[in-house]
């Protein structure tokens, strides 16, 4: 049976300070790595055949240290990056309703489309498919890439809840699709340091 584990990156400078980040090459802020760390010491992340994870560094560290932990290969896929946010990365709320009024959002802000998220992630997971059949595949990703991939795996779910960072969600692969085992869960988080 085929699983996947999907987990958002930990926390960055710029989610600290409601910064749009996309595609922008941002690193985890010191409790963004201590988020993952707590992650990796989930019994439910031990069990994994391989990883996957997001190019840009803040899914890349923290798929470093659940793979320094668990002991299974990383492999880097550009498809599993962010969705381009366009005009809008770097810029807070506040600076995008100065800058473009508040209206912004029914502006073209040069955004990734939901189309063209959704056609790099059926991709992969196509591939994960063919190449990982029967085995436990964990992705390393980004909230909103994970959210539009969730909805597309599996339509009739409608998960519109914000993944919190280093959330933990999985999915099992059945004769009809796919099913939800667990939902952005953070329990790892209520565990002190």
């Amino acid at each position: 049976m085929t699983k996947l584990g999907f987990i958002r990156h930990g926390i960055t400078p710029w989610n600290i300070e409601g910064r749009a980040q996309g595609n922008s090459d941002i690193p985890l802020a010191e409790q963004g790595l201590q988020e993952a760390r707590l992650l990796a010491e989930r019994p439910e992340i031990a069990n994994w055949d391989v990883v996957y994870a997001s190019d840009l560094l803040r899914a890349k560290q923290t798929a470093e240290i659940i793979v320094k932990k668990i002991g299974v290969p990383l492999h880097l896929d550009p498809r599993l990056r962010e969705r381009s946010g366009g005009l809008i990365e770097g810029t807070t709320e506040e600076e995008r309703v100065e800058k473009w009024g508040v209206d912004w959002r029914e502006l073209d802000m040069k955004f990734e489309s939901n189309e063209s998220i959704i056609s790099r992630g059926m991709s992969f997971i196509e591939e994960i498919n063919v190449k990982h059949d029967s085995q436990r595949v964990l992705i390393v990703s980004h909230g909103a890439f994970i959210k539009r991939l969730l909805n597309a795996l599996i339509p009739d779910e409608n998960m519109v809840e914000s993944l919190h960072n280093t959330s933990f969600t999985t999915l099992i692969k059945c004769k009809s699709g796919w099913e939800c085992d667990l939902y952005n869960c953070t329990k790892h988080l209520s565990v002190k340091a």
